[in-house]
C-alpha cells in the first residue's frame, strides 16, 4: 500500500474502532462478578472484551476481505496472511472493570514485514492516537513526536509487570529502583496500547515491559516510530513484535534505558 492508500485504510479502520470504543464505554459500571471469567491470576475477560472484538472483526473485515486476523479472545479463526490484523479489543481490561479510567482498543495491520498502520482509542476521554508508515503520528487530528526534554532526570517512564507472578525477576525490581533514583518517577497504568501512546506524545520519556503479546504493543510501537521514537527488545534488537519484551524511547533516553535493562 503507498502512503495514499494508507491514510484511507486508517480513517475506515478509526470509525469500526470508534463503534467498539462506544460500545466499551455504555459498559463501564454495568459488569457483574458474574460476568466476568478468570483466564489467569490478574488476567480476566468478559462480554465486553468479545463483543467488541465481534464489533471489531465485522467492520475491519469489510475494509480488507481477505485480511487474517491475531486477536487476544480468539473470537475469529487466528491467521497470517498478506495482511493481518492484530487486534486487542480491550487493552486493560482490569482497569475497565473497576471503572479506573485508563483502558483503550488497540487495531494494528501487519503486511507480513511489519507493522505499517496503527490506532489506539482511549476510551474515557476520547483520545484516538493513530499512524501509518510514512505519514506521521496523531493525536486526534493533531500532529504529535516524542519529548524534546534533554535531561532523563526530567522525565517520566511507564511500565507494566507479568500478569503471572512467576514471571517476576529480581530483574524488575532492580530496574525499577534504578528508574526511581534517576528520573522524575515510574508510572504503572495497566494499557501497554496507551503507555506506548504516551511516549508517541511527549508525556513519557520510555516505557519498557515484558511477557506481553503482539496485540498488546503493534498498533502503540508504530505510533511510537512515527512519532519520532524507538522501538527495540531490551537488548536495543528488533526481536520486539512477537517475542514478548519491548523499549520505547525518545531517541535522547535510548542509552540511558538500554543500560537500566541490563538487570534482566
Amino acid at each position: 500500500m503507498d502512503k495514499q492508500e494508507l491514510r484511507e485504510l486508517v480513517s475506515e479502520a478509526r470509525t469500526v474502532i470508534h463503534d467498539s470504543a462506544l460500545f466499551i464505554k455504555s459498559n463501564v459500571n454495568k459488569v457483574t462478578s458474574e460476568q466476568v471469567i478468570e483466564k489467569g491470576v490478574n488476567s480476566l475477560v468478559s462480554y465486553v472484551d468479545q463483543q467488541s472484538e465481534s464489533i471489531l472483526i465485522a467492520g475491519l473485515s469489510k475494509i480488507l476481505p481477505d485480511a487474517g486476523f491475531i486477536t487476544e479472545e480468539e473470537m475469529v479463526e487466528q491467521s497470517q496472511k498478506k495482511y493481518t490484523w492484530i487486534i486487542d479489543p480491550l487493552d486493560g481490561t482490569t482497569n475497565f472493570l473497576h471503572a479506573a479510567p485508563y483502558f483503550s482498543v488497540s487495531v494494528a495491520l501487519h503486511d507480513g514485514d511489519k507493522v505499517i498502520a496503527g490506532i489506539v482509542h482511549e476510551v474515557t476521554h476520547d483520545e484516538v492516537f493513530f499512524a501509518s508508515t510514512g505519514n506521521g503520528a496523531f493525536l486526534n487530528k493533531k500532529s504529535i513526536s516524542v519529548t524534546n526534554r534533554p535531561a532523563f532526570y526530567d522525565v517520566l517512564i511507564g511500565t507494566g509487570f507479568p500478569y503471572k507472578t512467576e514471571h517476576l525477576s529480581d530483574g524488575h525490581f532492580d530496574a525499577l529502583r534504578n528508574v526511581l533514583n534517576k528520573t522524575r518517577g515510574i508510572r504503572r497504568f495497566g494499557s501497554a496500547a496507551l503507555d506506548l501512546c504516551y511516549v508517541a506524545c511527549g508525556r513519557f520519556g520510555a516505557f519498557y515491559e515484558k511477557a506481553l503479546n503482539s496485540y498488546d504493543i503493534a498498533a502503540g510501537a508504530l505510533i511510537v516510530l512515527e512519532a519520532g521514537g524507538m522501538i527495540s527488545d531490551f537488548r536495543g534488537g528488533n526481536d520486539w513484535l512477537f517475542e514478548g519484551e519491548i523499549l520505547a524511547t525518545a531517541p535522547q533516553f535510548r542509552k540511558e534505558m538500554l543500560d537500566i535493562l541490563e538487570v534482566f
